[in-house]
């Protein structure tokens, strides 16, 4: 039993490792923050900060998406609202937090985005 067990946890710990290597990797689609930071460190080309300027257009975009789902969940919540004492924070105000997070992001990023633009077009000058 105990030997199963142990087994069991190996297994386990193999996929989970093995699914965190997998994401650890550079993808052209998506980087976690810390491999932004990496490139943004290491970007000296054009088209280092061209590729820099398309993530942070994509997590734009992505954020933009986040926070219509978030406007619409928040449109929802606010139809619900049933007694004037409900306890803060009320399921409308996380969607609302939820919601303006989200554009701040998006500004932020598209804020990087054009900042990285402009620095690739002025680097192929």
């Amino acid at each position: 039993m105990k030997k199963g067990l142990i087994a069991a946890g190996m297994v386990a710990l193999a996929l989970v490792s093995a699914g965190y290597a997998r994401g650890a990797s550079f993808d052209g689609d998506h980087y976690s923050q810390s491999q932004l930071k990496q490139l943004t460190h290491d970007a000296r080309t054009p088209e280092q900060y061209k590729n820099l300027a398309t993530a942070y257009a994509k997590q734009q975009s992505s954020f933009l998406q986040q926070a219509a789902e978030e406007k619409a969940e928040w449109q929802r919540r606010s139809q619900n609202i049933v007694s004037i004492n409900a306890k803060y924070p009320r399921p409308v105000d996380s969607a609302r937090y939820l919601y303006e997070y989200y554009v701040y992001k998006a500004s932020e990023a598209a804020a990087l985005s054009a900042k990285y633009d402009q620095m690739a077009s002025s680097a192929a000058h």
